[in-house]
């Protein structure tokens, strides 16, 4: 059977200054999908890494009198520690001031170059340094006097200076025609349309170099140029899987990526320029760009001046890191802009981790403990009831795994919740306790249904709180290799005699008065 390969990646991040939210966001959604595959006998590759490169961390470094590549060795540092915080499960860290990236972006270069689709000229219009972005006229807003980008707010300076440019303007068509044979390129719907809509009102040349500044990587054959950061930044996907060796097995197995999980704030450079360099240098596009919304808090974004922040550090610290990663899953609609909270957080931990899962688990384990030994009872003939339980899972493995291949993450945790809700229905309305003292032998088979059902909801939850997920497999004495999807199917991974080891609440229900 031929091996099952999935490529996931975030963005690379910015390394400057705190981690926030949306970084954290980004981050978890792509672990989410890299742990279910590799759950569902995927071999997943999931990357991450930082964008160092460009005028913005060359003036930064210069305000805090330091040279460029120690100052972003120093604030790289934060962004992989953030990767254990999150709890992230990526194969790679990539960093663009390594060797590696500048070969791949050294052969880009000289490929665009061969194709004919970069030319020597003059640049003049504004640029956003926060953003490492160009903007057409129409694009600038006039704000007490300051120019800054209508989408930003980033302030915009006018810039002219030498520049090559690549032929982002020959590509229009060919790109539209891209996006009509590959109409899930582009996720969710309103960012393809998004997309879609600007290329068809005609795409300008790009500026792909500078001469202001030296903090980059030098246009191979004229090293007074520096090669424009996203160009630069972009060829991370590839030079992650050992580009230009296209021979070997990294690149082979994983490129085209399958997905880039991206801020929306980003996806022009994604969904338009990225698949035109590709494309110009012969190079396969990924597969599919899926371009997340903001993380707002109560309604508004983010800003030190509404001092609205919230902290994803913070919150791991008072709350833990599976809670955070629960709830920005279950409360922010992926693809949409999503609204949080400290007391939705907390609401949520209650309702659906405290009282709803965490207390199934609490309440079975105890019972067992108490009431057959510790021990894994051993059940007797299923009857309706019994299988309605057991099978309301099996029956929707494939709709499950068609939403994660869809980033319908919002359908597959509602599902989720559900057969929770309904596990728990099941044990109130058996009621064991009762059969403790008339019948011990269905008592026994409804214990054992219920453990089972655990065991699969665990399964599924696990790509989102692993940590407390590998709890739970301990305390039922099953290994972590058994955290498979095809294991659902098993009824007989629960092995009756075997101890249920003592464990500790889950999920500690937090005083909303805090």
């Amino acid at each position: 059977m031929p091996e099952k390969n999935f490529y996931i990646t975030t963005p690379i991040y910015y390394p400057s200054g705190k981690p926030h939210m949306g970084h954290a966001y980004s981050s978890i959604i792509a672990d989410v999908f890299a742990r279910f595959k590799k759950i569902d006998g995927y071999k997943a590759y999931f990357l991450t890494g930082t964008d160092e490169h460009g005028l913005k961390i060359q003036r930064e470094a210069k305000k805090n009198n330091k040279d460029p590549k120690k100052f972003c060795d120093e604030l790289s540092i934060t962004f992989k520690n953030l990767t254990k915080t999150l709890n992230l499960s990526n194969n790679d860290f990539i960093r663009t001031t390594e060797k590696r990236h500048y070969d791949s972006v050294k052969e880009i270069w000289e490929r665009l170059e061969k194709s004919g689709d970069i030319y020597l000229g003059k640049y003049s219009g504004w640029y956003s340094v926060s953003d490492e972005a160009y903007y057409d006229e129409e694009e600038i807003i006039d704000e007490n006097g300051s120019k800054k980008s209508k989408t930003s707010g980033s302030k915009v300076e006018w810039v002219e200076e030498e520049s090559y440019f690549f032929k982002l303007s020959a590509w229009s068509n060919k790109l539209l025609k891209f996006y009509q044979e590959n109409p899930k390129f582009i996720l969710p719907v309103s960012r393809r349309n998004e997309v879609v809509n600007f290329v068809k009102k005609g795409l300008k040349d790009l500026s792909v170099s500078r001469t202001s500044f030296s903090w980059g990587i030098p246009v191979p054959s004229n090293k007074k140029h520096i090669i424009y950061v996203w160009l630069d930044a972009l060829t991370n996907y590839i030079s992650a899987l050992k580009f230009p060796d296209t021979e070997n097995k990294l690149y082979r197995d994983f490129w085209p990526a399958d997905l880039h999980i991206i801020g929306k704030d980003i996806l022009r450079f994604h969904a338009i320029y990225w698949p035109a360099f590709l494309l110009a240098a012969k190079i396969k596009p990924p597969k599919r760009v899926y371009g997340h919304g903001w993380i707002l808090s109560d309604e508004k974004k983010m800003s030190k001046s509404l001092g609205n922040i919230l902290d994803p550090l913070e919150i791991i610290k008072d709350y833990g890191v599976d809670q955070l990663r629960y709830y920005l899953i279950k409360e922010v609609s992926l693809g949409n802009d999503g609204s949080i909270s400290l007391e939705n957080l907390k609401n949520c931990i209650n309702n659906d981790l405290a009282n709803n899962f965490g207390n199934l688990c609490q309440r079975v384990f105890s019972f067992i403990d108490k009431n057959c030994d510790s021990k894994i009872p051993s059940p007797d003939k299923f009857n309706t009831r019994d299988k309605e339980l057991s099978d309301e899972i099996i029956k929707k493995i494939s709709d499950l795994k068609y939403m994660i291949d869809n980033q319908e993450l919002n359908s597959y945790i509602k599902e989720v919740i559900n057969f929770s809700f309904n596990s728990n229905k099941y044990f109130n309305d058996l009621e064991p306790w009762k059969l403790k003292k008339t019948n011990k032998v269905r008592m026994n088979t409804v214990l054992y249904c219920i453990l089972n059902q655990i065991k699969s909801i665990s399964i599924l939850l696990y790509p989102i709180i692993p940590s407390s997920i590998e709890k739970i497999f301990d305390t039922l004495n099953l290994k972590k290799e058994e955290l498979n999807i095809e294991q659902i199917k098993n009824l007989n991974l629960i092995v009756p005699g075997k101890i249920i080891k003592k464990s500790n609440i889950l999920f500690k229900k937090i005083d909303n008065d805090n």
